[in-house]
């Protein structure tokens, strides 16, 4: 059983792997604690971005010889393999470390496996430890092993009656300027923000993060069945990368230069297929999306099954008629409600931001 030290140590290591999101695709976010043989922090480290050390071996740096005789506390199971960087299980044996407590077990087949080297080198090995915390942090590359594709939360801001616009179409601005900064954290925290053309077409959306310190760019992905996106767009300047998916037989000898690439047409014949969508980015690395499409377009993922996180900025304003926040999904009654768990409500300025999961299914 995990002493109150180490259980202290865990949710620093976990505080640290947060530090990283958005910076590590297609790689985890992992924190790390060392404590010496006296149970005192020796070192720490998390990391930081895809091809460097990883967490374990920042904090072995920073231990030195304190390791020998202590306690890893790491928010992943230590990696077993040899890709970029060595296997971190390794690295902890050749330090001394005497015990390792992980919080989540690795669930991907090429590292996983570094809890059953540590055990059979001697090491006093456990897991579990605060695994619900941990997995709420790296989540999205969680998913990404699991499922196969990006984890996708999907972001949106409407009235309190629901409506993402008012009935001539105008929407800047429902949401406050807290709101509005808060997204982009969402984004610096994410490797893809993705939306419509209608979106495209409506309001120019820049889609680069401002504001976030050394923030790295996510990918700006625009779903253009039909290629109407035109080359003065802002989301094709050079503040960040961008991909736009057509339909396999979109004409876009208007785009030279830009990153295009064509996909199958989804259930209905009118839009793209999302799972290709998410397969392609899953490909190019992406680990993350936000979701920042219109009703049609969020419509579609919901339909699709690929809506793992719901962010919802609710502003305290009526407009009594516009689009609402959700088109479709494939949802008709109410028995097929996509249902939620709220997991967070915050007050940003005026507004109401509410985070929500779909519940489990019950088989």
């Amino acid at each position: 059983m995990a002493t109150t030290t180490e259980t202290d140590a865990m949710r620093r290591a976990i505080a640290l792997s947060a530090r990283a999101l958005g910076a590590t695709s297609p790689n985890p976010v992992v924190g790390c604690v060392i404590l010496d043989a006296a149970g005192e922090v020796a070192g720490e480290g998390w990391h930081r971005k895809a091809g460097g050390p990883h967490a374990e071996v920042h904090a072995l740096r920073a231990a030195g010889d304190r390791a020998r005789g202590g306690t890893a506390l790491v928010t992943l199971e230590p990696c077993n393999h040899t890709g970029r960087t060595g296997p971190c299980a390794q690295a902890l044996i050749e330090a001394g470390v005497a015990r390792v407590v992980y919080a989540v077990a690795d669930p991907s087949p090429q590292a996983s496996g570094g809890a059953q080297t540590l055990r059979a080198a001697g090491v006093d090995t456990a897991g579990g430890l605060l695994a619900a915390e941990a997995e709420a942090v790296n989540t999205a590359w969680l998913t990404s092993v699991r499922l196969g594709r990006p984890h996708v939360r999907w972001k949106y801001a409407a009235t309190l009656d629901g409506r993402i616009a008012a009935a001539d179409g105008s929407s800047r601005w429902i949401s406050s300027p807290q709101s509005r900064a808060d997204v982009h954290r969402l984004r610096a925290r994410c490797d893809a923000v993705v939306v419509g053309s209608g979106t495209l077409l409506a309001d120019d959306p820049h889609l680069a993060v401002r504001g976030v310190e050394d923030a790295v760019q996510p990918l700006r992905v625009v779903v253009d069945t039909r290629a109407r996106v035109t080359a003065g767009a802002r989301v094709l300047d050079d503040a960040a990368p961008t991909l736009v998916a057509v339909g396999k037989d979109a004409d876009t000898a208007h785009l030279p230069g830009v990153d295009v690439v064509r996909l199958p047409y989804g259930p209905d014949g009118t839009g793209l297929d999302v799972t290709a969508l998410l397969a392609e980015l899953h490909g190019r690395g992406v680990r993350s999306v936000l979701l920042e499409g219109g009703p049609t377009l969020a419509g579609a993922f919901v339909a699709a099954g690929a809506v793992d996180a719901v962010t919802g900025y609710l502003a305290p304003a009526l407009l009594g008629a516009g689009p609402a926040a959700l088109a479709g999904g494939g949802i008709s009654t109410i028995a097929q409600a996509l249902r939620l768990d709220v997991t967070d409500v915050a007050r940003l300025g005026p507004d109401l931001r509410v985070t929500a999961v779909p519940t489990a299914q019950e088989s």
